[in-house]
């Protein structure tokens, strides 16, 4: 059973900046950030391979948000900057037990507690 631990959630004006970050107890393959606003299904933010070579955004976040992963620290990265209050919302991070990308929640077998993200206008 793997463990993940959001961190970095808080309070932002627009056009700020906040880095997200998700460490797991072992070692991981695929990963992705989801988040979650009040009254609206889980969606998908990114989502990274194992290696790193492989990335996929939504595209409300597209050159806004990156995402990284450092193996060696078991942990995964969401850069996120030139944020907007519509960026607002619970964001989770997700382990799946493959190597290849995926974007629905469906597919990852490991959750996060979440972090909260509120960006200010």
């Amino acid at each position: 059973q793997v463990q993940l631990v959001e961190s970095g959630g808080g309070l932002v004006q627009a056009g700020g900046s906040l880095r997200l970050s998700c460490r797991a107890s072992a070692r991981t393959s695929a990963m992705g950030w989801f988040r979650q606003a009040p009254g609206k299904e889980r969606e998908h933010v990114a989502a990274i391979n194992w290696t790193g070579g492989s990335t996929d955004y939504a595209d409300s976040v597209k050159g806004r948000f990156t995402i990284s992963r450092d193996n060696a620290k078991n942990t995964m990265y969401l850069q996120m900057n030139v944020l907007k209050p519509e960026d607002t919302a619970v964001y989770y991070c997700a382990a799946r037990s493959t190597k290849i990308v995926a974007t629905s929640p469906a597919l990852y077998n490991y959750w996060g507690q979440g972090t909260q993200v509120t960006v200010s206008s």
